[in-house]
């Protein structure tokens, strides 16, 4: 549409054609001034007067809220980890040392972490990781737990036959304490060697007797290992408890016993000899606990009444006469 204007010689209003062009670059500059004003506004809205555009104040109350819900979880995860290990150390220290367990490696309690890192599309989310950080802890957390509860299953499996605990820690004399059948020769710790002479750990109880003298087992096991050897300790039996515990008797003349027998308290096992790299005819007797060799010492009694002994031996031996299997009783005998 035209523009009206004033013709001064014939004083009348005329309309004035308004060119295309003219609109256009009229149109362009009112666009170029309308952005101009918005950018302005913007620049004072933000750098001047230091307000937040109102899209940037959302997304920075959403920011807020997901870093309070991550520190929540942290926290939580913290407490998380100091229950889970005051329970390691429960289990460690106290259930497993009780039963004769041995205790669960780091290795095996952190199996598992690290390796692929299936969280590598969160790198460079934030400045310091800590979602990425966050959900590696509880990947820990769970794999952690996950084997405490494995353990703690083990532990019930365990203690459910600890009534059988009593009867299997080796906790009488190997031989008949009657003093006059024996001399304790050599206890456990350092000794002057009686080959050597020079300084050596003395693992075990040296009973000094003539050959033949009955040796009976300690506590209930199995018997682990017979061996028949020319050095060392020569003729040798090994009982293991159970529990952690496990007994060698050494230097016999002769065995009673086979791999994998069980065998109860006051068993008629071996005969006393000096068989092996022995100075003398004797019984060399060991108690191991948990792969480590222990004072034997803190485990009997050799001041156990010798009446009460043999009652306990005959007892075994008629108990043994009516339920011992044929395969125990027909075995033969290896001495040398």
């Amino acid at each position: 549409m035209g523009k009206y204007i004033l013709n001064p010689e014939t004083l009348l209003y005329e309309i004035k054609e308004v060119s295309l062009k003219s609109k256009v670059f009229k149109g362009l500059l009112l666009f170029a001034g309308s952005v101009a004003m918005a950018i302005l506004y913007i620049w004072l809205f933000t750098s001047v007067l230091g307000y937040d555009l109102p899209k940037t104040v959302f997304l920075k109350a959403e920011h807020a809220r997901w870093d309070a819900k991550i520190d929540l979880m942290n926290t939580k995860l913290d407490r998380y980890a100091e229950t889970l290990d005051a329970l390691r150390v429960r289990d460690d220290d106290i259930y497993r040392s009780i039963f004769g367990m041995n205790e669960i490696p780091a290795g095996v309690r952190d199996a598992g972490i690290g390796g692929v890192d299936k969280y590598e599309f969160l790198n460079g989310l934030e400045s310091d990781d800590r979602l990425k950080n966050t959900a590696l802890r509880l990947d820990r957390l769970t794999r952690q737990t996950y084997v405490q509860s494995k353990s703690f299953d083990e532990v019930t499996s365990v203690s459910k036959t600890a009534g059988d605990m009593v009867s299997c820690i080796p906790a009488i004399p190997p031989i008949n304490p009657d003093p006059s059948k024996y001399r304790l020769s050599s206890r456990f710790g350092y000794r002057s060697d009686p080959f050597t002479g020079s300084a050596k750990m003395h693992t075990g109880l040296d009973f000094a007797m003539k050959i033949g003298n009955p040796v009976y087992a300690t506590g209930d096991g199995v018997v682990e290992s017979v061996k028949f050897e020319f050095f060392g300790y020569g003729n040798s039996v090994t009982i293991d408890h159970g529990f952690g515990y496990k007994t060698i008797y050494a230097h016999l003349n002769s065995v009673k016993v086979i791999e994998g027998m069980k065998v109860k308290r006051g068993d008629y096992i071996a005969d006393s000899g000096k068989s092996g790299r022995s100075s003398g005819p004797h019984l060399h007797y060991e108690v191991v606990y948990k792969g480590q060799k222990v004072n034997p010492a803190n485990y009997l009694d050799m001041s156990m009444p010798v009446d009460e002994y043999s009652a306990m031996v005959k007892m075994r031996e008629r108990e043994s006469m009516t339920s011992s299997s044929p395969m125990r009783r027909s075995f033969s005998v290896r001495s040398r």
